[in-house]
């Protein structure tokens, strides 16, 4: 019987120890040590056992106490759970006891994968698996399966820990090991959460909590509400966090289960810091502590140490909040768990920043984007193996079954050929024709996977030539500037530059970086519209709104060019629309203008009304553009870009993404422009609606 391993990856999920632990103690010769939960019985167990006449440190009875002992001891003196588990281990191979063994293994991998020793553990978990294989125990083999999985997971090897609990699963719906179900599904959750791919997460939560009706286990229930909560509030969905979290607490308070309600305790906490009611968090993360206090659990206590430096760095009382942040980075340091220092690192930036001290403040946060760089790219690795292992493992099975309803239909002929001997030649015309139509479902096939071949190879070109505009586009108008940031504080650090001239550079770098920001958004926006599709999400959108909004926002630039921004638009001009969409749209539009008009112009935002549309224009007093210019702004694949009327540069994406995101919200796009006298262009945008209202499925 296995455990469900907590993926501290990055949301600190809990193990389902407490609830399973009783099933692996039912191996013993004797039903009546399984009842023996509580530690204390378990040690006056053992002492009886001593000191009576027959003891011996070979006898299975004896091993199993020394095994179930253990396992009890884990979060809590986790010294004793590797003694234990060294003594049942020596034992069990003085009486050559095999399930001993494979217990002892399982706890000892336990031991290392809780100090951050993913080598250690996984060769102990797969040495407790080819036990259990021998044994044909099906309990400890989908303990063994599950915990080497986990282990993957801690190693960052998702490719392995996914295939493992795919097998996992398999097996456990084989043997009809109901809990273990609950358990492996939970695990693969939480594989899809540690993604950040919350959907999918809660997808498998649903079927973990369909189980658990079935076992009708309050105490499986509790562990999944504990997790989800901590899912919930990741995702900002409070109100179901809060929901899920209190009902978890209270049936770890009814049972006395100290490290899940320390877990629970410390997700309420994270709960209300994300409300920024600093106290309540206080509190909550101050009770999960105090149970700490009883509990070894590194991983576990990381995310509360940095909670709690969080939450008085809320309440500006540095001091405090760096001595826990320390705390937090010193164990995260110790056991190599990459997230935990990231974590740490961004809030011991935050305390420095606020104390002034700039060069360690400068420090912790290039340790934080070194870390935040390395756990990019591994998650990137990670997603793509998770995808990769998912459709290899369904191919595999799918082969399986394939090959298998092959040999099924091969005995069937040869049964068939016995029985009618004399229909040889019926037979062998029957052989032919079936070969004859086997051949021809080869030929479709090597059609069909021709095709897909040549439909991949499209996507790749395309992939590339997207790669290519990328790079082109981050090495035209980022790099520069960045570029000559670095070299003005090189100057000014080498003593080259006095501060006075130093300071005279500023207005420029802020005009830098106000151009680099709006060409990191519009490039972002891009990058996701062409690698992973452009999603609307289309809502009841005010107009007039999203048009002061962005006036406000580029307000400044148009102040130093003289230029008057207005907006004509009536109140309450509501649309049908996706509110980032359009925004993106319409300050890419009245930036353009800014852009191309000369100092004292006039930039005028209007809509007009149509029957189930809003047109929308924005016209500019500006130099205008001619015809071929006016042909090639909107095309997705020319980097189009020329210089505003101070030189002011651009992307070449502003225009093709806000023609794509107009189309993906059912309007249309259009320019009429007169050269050296204007320029004016035209987005529809349906009229707003009422929502319509979905009735829940029973």
């Amino acid at each position: 019987m296995s455990q469900t391993k907590r993926n501290d990856t990055i949301h600190n999920f809990k193990k389902k120890a407490r609830a399973i632990a009783l099933l692996m103690f039912c191996f013993c010769s004797t039903t009546l040590f399984a009842q023996q939960e509580d530690k204390d019985s378990l040690l006056l167990l053992l002492e009886q056992r001593k000191i009576s006449q027959s003891f011996s440190t070979r006898d299975t009875i004896y091993i199993d106490l020394l095994n179930q002992l253990a396992k009890s001891q884990r979060f809590y003196k986790t010294d004793s759970l590797l003694l234990l588990s060294k003594q049942a281990l020596s034992s069990s191979e003085e009486a050559n006891y095999e399930q001993g063994k494979t217990e002892a293994f399982l706890n000892l991998g336990d031991f290392f994968s809780d100090k951050g020793n993913s080598k250690k553990a996984i060769s102990n978990y797969q040495t407790a698996l080819q036990l259990a294989k021998t044994l044909k125990r099906p309990k400890l083999l989908l303990s063994a399966q599950n915990n080497l999985a986990g282990e993957y997971g801690y190693k960052g090897d998702y490719a392995s820990a996914l295939n493992g609990y795919l097998e996992g699963l398999e097996m456990a719906e084989k043997y009809e090991a109901h809990l273990m179900r609950s358990v492996i599904t939970e695990n693969i959750a939480n594989l899809y959460a540690s993604q950040k791919d919350f959907e999918q997460a809660l997808f498998f939560y649903k079927k973990v909590k369909r189980i658990n009706e079935t076992l009708n286990d309050e105490m499986s229930s509790a562990q999944t509400f504990a997790n989800m909560a901590s899912i919930y509030a990741d995702m900002d969905k409070l109100e179901y966090a809060m929901f899920n979290v209190n009902s978890s607490i209270s049936i770890f308070e009814k049972h006395n289960i100290k490290d899940w309600l320390a877990y629970a305790y410390e997700v309420k906490g994270k709960i209300y810091l994300k409300q920024k009611k600093f106290d309540w968090a206080l509190f909550w993360y101050n009770q999960s502590e105090m149970l700490h206090e009883s509990l070894e659990d590194d991983r576990a206590e990381i995310d509360l140490l940095n909670g709690i430096a969080e939450t008085y760095l809320g309440l500006q009382k540095d001091s405090i909040s760096q001595r826990y942040a320390m705390k937090a980075f010193e164990i995260s340091s110790k056991i190599n768990f990459k997230e935990g220092r990231q974590k740490c690192a961004k809030t011991l930036y935050k305390i420095h920043k606020n104390k002034k001290d700039h060069a360690t403040a400068l420090q912790y946060h290039e340790l934080y984007q070194q870390l935040s760089d390395t756990i990019s790219r591994i998650e990137n690795q990670k997603s793509l193996s998770l995808l990769k292992t998912k459709s290899q493992y369904e191919k595999q099975k799918a082969d399986l079954i394939l090959e298998n309803e092959k040999q099924l239909a091969t005995q069937r002929n040869y049964v068939n050929a016995a029985l009618a001997i004399l229909l040889i030649f019926i037979a062998v015309t029957f052989l032919v024709h079936r070969s004859e139509k086997i051949q021809k479902k080869l030929n479709e096939e090597l059609k069909i996977k021709t095709a897909s071949l040549e439909e991949n190879e499209k996507e790749l070109k395309s992939i590339n030539a997207t790669k290519d505009k990328l790079f082109s586009i981050v090495a035209h108008d980022l790099r520069g500037p960045i570029g000559a940031f670095q070299g003005l504080l090189g100057l000014f650090k080498s003593g080259e530059m006095n501060r006075d001239e130093f300071m005279d550079f500023i207005p420029k770098l802020g005009q830098d970086i106000d151009h680099i920001s709006f060409t990191l958004n519009n490039l972002l926006s891009w990058g996701q519209a062409q690698m992973n599709g452009l999603i609307t999400n289309p809502a009841l959108v005010s107009l007039d709104g999203l048009v002061d909004r962005n006036i406000n926002l580029l307000c400044e630039l148009a102040t130093k060019k003289s230029i008057k921004l207005v907006n004509s638009l009536s109140e309450h001009t509501m649309a049908w629309t996706d509110s980032d969409q359009t925004d993106i749209v319409i300050r890419n539009l009245i930036s353009n203008a800014i852009k191309f008009t000369p100092a004292n112009g006039l930039v005028t935002i209007a809509s007009i009304e149509k029957n189930d549309h809003w047109e929308v224009s924005i016209r500019d007093t500006g130099i205008g553009m001619d015809k071929e210019t006016q042909e090639k702004i909107f095309q997705s694949d020319a980097n189009f870009t020329t210089y505003g009327t101070d030189n002011e540069k651009g992307t070449g994406l502003g225009l093709s993404l806000c023609k794509e995101m107009v189309e993906k919200n059912g309007g249309m796009i259009w320019v009429d422009s007169i050269h050296q006298k204007g320029t004016c262009f035209y987005f529809t945008v349906p009229k707003g609606k009422k929502q319509k209202r979905y009735q829940k499925a029973s």
